[in-house]
């Protein structure tokens, strides 16, 4: 077998491990990859990291520099080069500075080196990290606020960090810190390198500085990049939290320029722990829809999934539901919006990207104010998700047959699907006698919602449908749209339509999709972002 085969081979079965439509509550591995440069160096935004060290930026357009200042210390960088100049000395990096997607990225090691914060006070998140390191989960339990504390004891944290080192292999040299802030938490991210695949872990802290949440994850490379009908000029972002409480989410409102009032369309996620971009290998889906949307006009609110933001708190949580995990927060937004004096609250409209698709006749039944106007599915399944669980696995292994891939491996993982599909559909089986040792924990989730058919329940709904469908989407396959069809045949407000070329995260792709495609550079389909314009426009 060939490299290039080899290497699509694993992609493919990673991308089918992390992305099939599998319940993501139990998981605390996020889906927020952080930029990587070719030899595996984690790196950072540079204006972020600098910030972050006391530094100041300026990039001059004519000389295509950019010098960082800190007292004495002056840096100047160019794009796409090693070589610096720190104080009229040149100066070597392990990587050239790059920009992608605009943003400037640089090692957040050499920027520590030259600018070190001695004089900085103790960030509680690097004595946590140390403490979590040294398994001493005593004392790092003393910095985990009380919302964590029943999940995060100190027998846990004391385990935690040798099991990293199990999956992730032993680490090596400095961890690589950035931080970020939202409406919710200051995120602290350390990114190590490990025997087996360089690994990130993001602490979310609370107000009180204290550890509220955290996830681990492997580091994916992301070469985004934003697409030709992102047109910035159109629109301004802004951030915003959704819900309150221990469980808020922050979120990005992008609002069309103008003083409104615009239709607006809340973004509802696929399963797995998303962040609000719902970034995934090299895609991030609902920055390209809200960026489409909000260049014509149409307001956006797009939030962190609560399975990313509080990802230990939600596992700690053993019945925890797909209401919890997707209707609740969807409903919030919707409430936000409402109150927003630039939204038309007459032209709220819900849109659903997988498992966040199935969920949308959920929306709609708990919708007692009738606060949605209408809802677009996005390669939405129709059917039970046990099933649909099953079917894309076979889907799959058709389609690794026909590239010309060895399917061993596709064909095992998909009889271990197959084999918890009929372990929920078993009628002995209901959220009051739960199979022991269910291998999709929580148990929970599945048998509260086995006998769901989203189909089913729009039948008995009113309200605008706008039904997607990308006919080369092999975890939600064409067929789910016919059980749409079948299903909604006697409604007249409904819509459909589908797009041959179009994988799960809605891109054209010329191959046979089956997922190895989505780590290279992708958008959302133009005719989509346009289709969905259109359809919200004309929705009264």
């Amino acid at each position: 077998m060939s490299k290039n085969r080899k290497n699509t081979l694993k992609a493919a079965a990673t991308v089918t491990l992390a992305l099939s439509l599998t319940l993501p509550a139990a998981s605390a591995l996020a889906a927020s990859p952080a930029p990587v440069s070719q030899s595996g160096t984690a790196l950072a935004p540079l204006r972020e990291t600098a910030t972050g060290l006391g530094a100041t930026v300026h990039w001059d357009q004519n000389k295509q520099t950019i010098t960082v200042k800190k007292g004495a210390h002056v840096l100047v960088l160019q794009p796409n080069k090693k070589e610096a100049l720190l104080d009229g000395q040149t100066v070597t990096l392990n990587n050239s500075v790059r920009i992608v997607s605009g943003q400037t990225l640089i090692e957040p090691a050499f920027m520590n080196k030259i600018f070190p914060t001695a004089e900085t006070p103790a960030d509680p998140a690097d004595d946590f990290m140390d403490l979590l390191k040294a398994g001493n989960g005593t004392e790092a339990a003393a910095y985990v606020g009380p919302e964590a504390a029943v999940l995060l004891s100190a027998d846990v944290l004391g385990k935690l960090w040798s099991n990293y080192e199990s999956i992730f292999g032993k680490v090596s040299g400095q961890a690589v810190k950035t931080e970020a802030t939202n409406s919710v938490h200051r995120n602290v991210t350390y990114t190590f390198q490990a025997a087996n695949t360089p690994f990130l872990v993001t602490l979310r802290m609370n107000a009180q500085g204290q550890i509220d949440d955290f996830f681990a994850n492997t580091v994916t490379p992301s070469l985004y990049q934003k697409p030709a009908y992102d047109n910035s000029d159109a629109y301004t972002e802004q951030e915003i939290t959704v819900g309150e409480g221990s469980m808020a989410l922050p979120g990005t409102l992008t609002l069309p320029k103008g003083d409104g009032s615009f239709p607006a369309v809340v973004l509802v996620h696929g399963s797995g722990p998303h962040d609000r971009d719902s970034s995934i290998g090299s895609a991030k889906v609902f920055r390209d829809l809200a960026a489409g949307l909000a260049s014509q006009g149409i307001a956006v609110l797009r939030y962190d999934k609560v399975t990313y933001e509080h990802s230990m708190k939600v596992s700690a949580d053993p019945k925890f539901t797909l209401k919890r995990e997707t209707v609740d927060d969807a409903l919030a937004a919707v409430k936000l919006l409402k109150n927003n004096a630039k939204i038309d609250a007459s032209k709220i409209f819900v849109a659903g990207h997988s498992q966040g698709a199935f969920a949308v006749p959920m929306m709609i039944d708990a919708d007692k104010n009738d606060d949605i106007a209408g809802a677009i599915l996005l390669s939405g399944p129709s059917g039970k998700f046990a099933d649909i669980l099953a079917l894309q696995q076979k889907e799959l292994v058709s389609r690794v047959k026909q590239s010309g891939l060895d399917a061993t491996l596709f064909e095992q993982q998909a009889a271990q699907y197959t084999a918890v599909a009929d372990m929920v559909n078993d009628p002995k089986y209901t959220v009051d006698n739960m199979p022991a040792n269910f291998p999709m924990p929580p148990a929970y989730w599945w048998y509260e919602q086995k006998n769901y058919v989203p189909s089913e329940v729009a039948k008995k709904q009113t309200g605008p449908l706008l039904i997607l469908q990308g006919e080369n989407d092999w975890q939600v396959p064409l067929s789910q749209l016919d059980g749409w069809k079948q299903a909604l045949k006697d409604r007249t407000d409904v819509e459909y339509k589908s797009y041959p070329k179009v994988n799960h995260l809605l891109a054209e792709y010329d191959g046979i999709s089956i997922g190895s495609e989505y780590y290279q550079p992708s958008n959302v389909s133009k005719s989509i972002v346009d289709d969905i314009a259109a359809w919200v426009k004309k929705t009264k």
